[in-house]
């Protein structure tokens, strides 16, 4: 009986892994053809997202203009392909500098201790004391409305979340018999940190940062919709939500396109880290189920 039960849960444990690969694969392709359409938006755009028109002002959406123009006569659907790449990617970096940044600095603290793990910690406090984004608004306000600055506000309050996350699996597992065994062999502390910790704790991250992305999306687009990111007429989707919310009621498609599109890469990228996770999450129970 405890033979059967095994191997039916080892048999829909394979089945969910399998569903979660199918669906990790489709959204892996949405994403990487998002990714080539802001790229390649200045070839495939179909009107100037710059060029301004005061004769077709505020036009519905139509074959010309398939998301409408606004209220400068603008191709709403060109500024959309092209707010893409500046807002997805200057997310993406934001993401990749505070994964490196605070893991580094987490792994550091965790396994040396001491002096240097409490005054660390208590940096990450005063970061936390503070409202995220307030912080981010107060950053990017005082150091002026540009795209570097604004990433530099929200780098500013992202890496305290993978500061802690790795400083507490390196206390889990830093007095694990392997990490000992290498102290004896010789090994110092920046090899040990490396070669032993870092691996251990890797995936854990990379879920962290799969559901940060979209966070990071909202917080780019929040300081652009308050005028504190690359300044106008630069198409970013978050001022052009700012730019449409004074003719929502007329216009209502100059708000709607971009926030749709803010909406839609969010939500993907939330997926992508849930299923990344449970995939994770199934992987572990198995390995513990074979010991």
């Amino acid at each position: 009986m405890v033979i059967n039960r095994r191997i039916t849960g080892k048999k829909m444990s394979i089945k969910t892994i399998d569903k979660n690969k199918l669906k990790f694969n489709i959204i892996i392709f949405i994403l990487i053809s998002i990714f080539l359409i802001s790229l390649l938006a200045p070839y495939i755009a179909p009107n100037d997202p710059y060029a301004v028109d005061l004769t077709k002002t505020l036009q519905s959406p139509s074959k010309e203009f398939l998301f409408g123009t606004d209220s400068l006569g603008r191709c709403v659907f060109s500024r959309v392909l092209y707010g893409a790449n500046r807002t997805i990617f200057s997310a993406i970096i934001v993401v990749l500098i505070t994964f490196l940044f605070g893991t580094t600095v987490g792994i550091i603290s965790g396994y040396i201790g001491g002096k240097i793990d409490r005054l660390i910690m208590r940096i990450v406090d005063v970061f936390l004391a503070f409202p995220g984004l307030v912080l981010a608004i107060a950053v990017a306000g005082l150091l002026g409305g540009s795209m570097i600055n604004a990433m530099i506000a929200i780098s500013l309050i992202s890496w305290t979340k993978y500061a802690r996350i790795a400083r507490s699996k390196v206390l889990e597992i830093k007095e694990e018999t392997f990490i000992q065994a290498s102290k004896i062999s010789g090994h110092n502390a920046l090899h040990i940190m490396i070669k032993h910790i870092l691996p251990n704790i890797l995936a854990y991250l990379i879920v962290t940062a799969s559901l940060d992305i979209g966070t990071v999306i909202m917080e780019m687009s929040s300081l652009s919709f308050l005028g504190l990111s690359s300044p106008l007429p630069t198409p970013e989707w978050g001022a052009m939500i700012s730019e449409g919310k004074s003719v929502i009621q007329f216009a209502p498609w100059t708000l709607l396109a971009p926030g749709l599109a803010i909406l839609i890469v969010v939500v993907l990228f939330n997926l992508l880290g849930d299923i990344i996770r449970d995939l994770l999450d199934l992987k572990e129970k198995e390995r513990f189920a074979s010991r």
